[in-house]
């Protein structure tokens, strides 16, 4: 006896469209895995799924395709320097290169967390993780950024405290978490900014408004994880205690300063000239 076409189940925030599972598992592409529920391949809780709207929480429930329990896939991380010119969006439809075209392909379906602009360039982490990609880009848990940043002429100290005390964007008030001056040219000033919740180009907008062009901007750490003497272009692999680090951050122990961190997450080699 067959059994019925199991109907869409209610949302709920746990819960991912049936093909997109089936797609992170590897079994396919979107549209294949599509088409094979369609024809009736797919057993959700040991019932047959042929609806497209169906939704399921991974956890909880038993996944089957063809009879084989839905295989879980393994979470990979990478830390990635993002070259200029990079995007970080999933599809450009110019064509431009991704950030996830750097990584491996034997990595699987991955994504980016957070973004950089085009313009910009340094450190993105990459990974199938969606629990700790969204629990390091949700304000609430405050994951500071590190970026040094090169602008042109000379930032005086009343700018930096303007800076500092913060201004006022579209979306409101906007403020860096830290700033200071790293080095000093003829022409030119490095500034180390910290922040802890970004807007859209908000490094850029801020320095504009106090009259300094960016001239270039680099990403150097997420929390603790840091982009080292990985070269542009570059996508490495994250060590355990990489991971772990990134995971105590999440959970309020140790998010902030990478200086302040263990020197079990510090990059392999050491840094010169620093």
């Amino acid at each position: 006896m067959s059994k019925s076409p199991r109907h869409p189940t209610d949302l709920r925030s746990d819960q991912e469209r049936l093909q997109k599972v089936l797609a992170a598992a590897g079994i396919g592409s979107r549209r294949e895995c599509e088409a094979f529920i369609l024809l009736g391949r797919v057993e959700v809780d040991r019932e047959v799924v042929c609806e497209l709207g169906t939704r399921v929480d991974r956890s909880r429930q038993e996944i089957r395709v063809d009879g084989e329990l839905l295989p879980y896939p393994k979470n990979v991380y990478f830390a990635v320097h993002k070259p200029p010119g990079v995007v970080s969006t999933a599809r450009d439809p110019t064509g431009r290169p991704r950030v996830i075209d750097l990584v491996p392909q034997s990595a699987g379906r991955v994504f980016n967390v957070g973004r950089l602009d085009a313009s910009s360039e340094g450190l993105i982490l990459v990974t199938n993780d969606g629990t700790l990609a969204n629990q390091l880009t949700h304000p609430r848990h405050g994951i500071e950024k590190t970026y040094h940043v090169t602008v042109a002429g000379h930032v005086t100290t009343d700018t930096l405290n303007r800076l500092r005390h913060g201004t006022y964007l579209a979306e409101g008030l906007a403020r860096m978490t830290r700033i200071r001056i790293k080095n000093l040219h003829k022409k030119s000033t490095v500034l180390e900014i910290v922040l802890s919740e970004g807007k859209n180009r908000e490094i850029r907008r801020l320095l504009a408004r106090v009259g300094h062009k960016v001239l270039r901007l680099v990403r150097v750490a997420i929390g603790p994880l840091r982009l080292g003497q990985l070269p542009r272009g570059g996508a490495r692999p994250l060590a355990p205690t990489e991971v772990a680090a990134l995971l105590r951050a999440v959970r309020g122990k140790g998010g902030g300063d990478p200086k302040q961190q263990s020197a079990s997450i510090r990059p392999r080699r050491p840094r010169k000239g620093s």
